[in-house]
């Protein structure tokens, strides 16, 4: 059944948690690394969980089944995130067709909270777009996003083309931005959509968590 958002019933969203990746630039598995006393997987996954029931995992075969999380194959293994979306999109048409929007999020980002998560899922259910998303300073954050259903096609058809890029894809999308006057009220700090490339971001991370817990 679709959800209430603010007294009117909204699409069912269904939800993705990207953890297909290497994790070469990292050293290790980043999905397993600790964040305040839990993996990163399993804080998206809870993360996830407070927007939809509906929560899976993008990643290889036979990894993650201890998280309790339904896992999707990567279509794509090794091809980036792209990739991961797009099989994000198309389990969902072939699993979820009662599901108009999709989050996918990476794994790999720590600070996200939950009142953004419904701010955003929310902003989705009443956008005419096909995806949005959020530009922090940095510029685009794909990997933080809600896509409309009925974009994979086109973003499957620049996948197969070869684009690689996520913001080269969503260039072919009609798409929503929110900005600063958006997310700002949810992230003084400017770290909502910090993500953890590598081991230095992680330690930089776990160095701001901790200063905040003193």
């Amino acid at each position: 059944m679709a959800r209430d958002v603010g007294g009117t019933s909204a699409p069912i969203i269904a939800g993705f948690v990207l953890a297909g990746g290497g994790s070469t630039r990292f050293g290790r598995d980043k999905a397993l690394v600790e964040f305040a006393g839990k993996p990163m997987l399993a804080r998206m996954i809870e993360l996830i969980r407070r927007v939809t029931e509906k929560v899976t995992v993008v990643a290889a075969p036979g990894k993650y089944a201890e998280f309790g999380a339904a896992i999707v194959e990567d279509r794509w293994p090794g091809e980036g995130p792209l990739g991961g979306i797009v099989t994000a999109l198309l389990h969902a048409k072939e699993n979820e067709p009662a599901c108009e929007w999709n989050i996918i999020v990476s794994c790999d980002m720590p600070f996200l909270t939950t009142s953004w998560m419904n701010y955003l899922t929310e902003r989705a259910a009443k956008s005419a777009a096909q995806v949005v998303l959020p530009h922090s300073a940095y510029g685009p954050e794909p990997l933080c996003a809600v896509w409309r259903s009925d974009a994979r096609a086109a973003i499957q058809d620049q996948f197969e083309k070869g684009v690689r890029k996520v913001t080269a894809a969503i260039g072919k999308l009609k798409s929503e931005v929110l900005d600063e006057r958006d997310w700002k009220r949810f992230d003084s700090a400017g770290r909502l959509f910090w993500n953890m490339n590598t081991a230095a971001d992680y330690e930089e991370a776990r160095r701001i968590l901790e200063t905040e817990q003193e």
